[in-house]
């Protein structure tokens, strides 16, 4: 018997709540033309917005398109102010509840989670699979092709509306889900908050299925990053055909065909921007190249020292270094 949620639509369409997610959405982009411009109305647009999903009749907005390489090229779909206000007024009220269904071992998009401990997790339990380095650990690692393009809107809101009986929520809600798609009833932009929200909802499935299903100890995830350790490399073998076929039937996903591979840890393991080893990791090829290149362009004392924080995280000292020299040279 799953949790229901609490709230009720008020509480996300509240002139308190919308003022509040205002407040959290507004630093950093202060500067922005249209931030500006909603802010020189706020508080008329904070009371037209609030009667409009009062009364029903909100429409979510169109997107603005725009390409980043991070490192690969991504789309990005920005939706308006007022759409992306409605956004973390949902993620205001939703986050707290749904993250509290998330297993422990998922890391993406999360209060007191991130990169960091996802790293730490996967080392822990390549120690503890290796037995401190003793014998062989062997790591699944598997990836989802086209993830956010291939989410079905149907299948999430079936998610959804299994922990949330307020109707007029779900209403809310597939307003913002149907507001874009890929390929009809599929897809979800990578630029909105409420996107992070809903892919861990999504893969919250899968991650059940892994950890109470097939019960598998060493498992953890990263958005449609996710990793399995054993000291049986039959038996993680076995595990991809039964993981292919649940994201399959289940979700509609599937796994990308060029990046599920099983490897020692003693080979290196790339994962989350660092190939792994067994006594230490190193950061991947092409993150070296992109953090230098950046420097490059912006040789500010800044810029490197958030490199050089990242480069705490692992065996890095001669690439600090080299970050540091080549700050100096550019500036």
């Amino acid at each position: 018997m799953k949790t229901l949620l609490t709230h009720g639509f008020k509480d996300i369409v509240s002139i308190d709540n919308l003022l509040s997610a205002w407040r959290e959405f507004v630093p950093g982009k202060a500067g922005k033309k249209d931030v500006r411009e909603f802010y020189r109305h706020l508080a008329d647009n904070i009371i037209s917005l609030h009667e409009e999903l009062e009364n029903d009749t909100y429409r979510h907005g169109g997107y603005i398109h725009f390409r980043i390489s991070d490192p690969k090229p991504r789309d990005i779909h920005k939706a308006t102010i007022r759409d992306r206000l409605v956004h973390h007024a949902i993620y205001r009220v939703l986050y707290p509840f749904l993250s509290d269904t998330f297993i422990a071992d998922s890391y993406s998009c999360q209060l007191g989670k991130g990169t960091h401990r996802a790293i730490r997790r996967f080392r822990t339990f390549a120690g503890q699979v290796s037995r401190n380095n003793t014998q062989t650990c062997w790591i699944l690692k598997c990836d989802i092709r086209k993830f956010f393009a291939s989410i079905d809107h149907a299948i999430l809101m079936n998610m959804l509306s299994e922990y949330i009986t307020d109707q007029r929520i779900n209403t809310l809600l597939r307003e913002v889900i149907q507001s874009f798609c890929w390929q009809p009833g599929k897809g979800l932009p990578l630029g909105n908050l409420t996107s992070q929200l809903f892919v861990n909802v999504y893969m919250n499935e899968f991650d059940q299925f892994m950890k109470h299903t097939l019960k598998v100890k060493y498992y953890l995830r990263y958005a449609d990053d996710f990793v399995v350790m054993s000291d049986n490399r039959s038996w993680l073998k076995g595990l991809i055909p039964i993981i292919s076929n649940f994201l399959t039937v289940k979700l509609k996903l599937t796994l990308h065909p060029s990046k599920v591979f099983i490897k020692t840890l003693a080979s290196g393991v790339d994962f989350l921007g660092w190939v792994h080893f067994p006594y230490h990791q190193v950061l991947r090829t092409s993150s070296k190249r992109r953090m230098l290149n950046r420097i490059t362009e912006n040789p500010e004392t800044s810029t490197m020292q958030s490199y050089l924080g990242l480069l705490q995280h692992g065996n890095a000292y001669k690439l600090a270094e080299q970050v540091i020299n080549q700050t100096y040279l550019w500036k």
